[in-house]
């Protein structure tokens, strides 16, 4: 099985090393293993919770929340209705942040061929 840096995993992910180090301060990244020279040894467990913590980053759910997920995902038969919930809301939240950028974007568009036609009769 594969294994990775704390420099490896900084770089495909583009956070500094301390990001890491504070996920698994707060129990984001658990089971990290070691070397004999105490450099921290990532594996393809740790990318795929990586993975899911920026996403789940990406569309606003705040850490306190990754937390909560990940504590739910531990006993997964005691909390499944708790995790559905969370999930469901969040993509709830991440439809009206797309909705409500879809429609940022048609403003923005709108201003382009506004100043594009000013621009265009500036020049006659």
């Amino acid at each position: 099985m594969p294994t990775y840096t704390i420099k490896e995993l900084s770089q495909r992910y583009n956070v500094p090393a301390s990001t890491l180090r504070y996920y698994e301060d707060i129990g984001l990244l658990v089971h990290v293993g070691r070397t004999e020279n105490k450099q921290r040894i990532y594996t393809e467990e740790h990318i795929r919770r990586l993975d899911g913590i920026h996403c789940f980053k990406n569309t606003g759910l705040p850490i306190a929340k990754i937390q909560e997920f990940y504590v739910y995902e531990s006993d997964l038969e005691g909390n499944i209705d708790s995790i559905l919930k969370l999930v469901c809301e969040h993509e709830e939240n991440t439809r009206k942040q797309i909705d409500k950028m879809q429609n940022d974007l048609l403003h923005i568009q709108d201003k382009i061929r506004h100043y594009q036609e000013i621009k265009a009769n500036l020049v006659k």
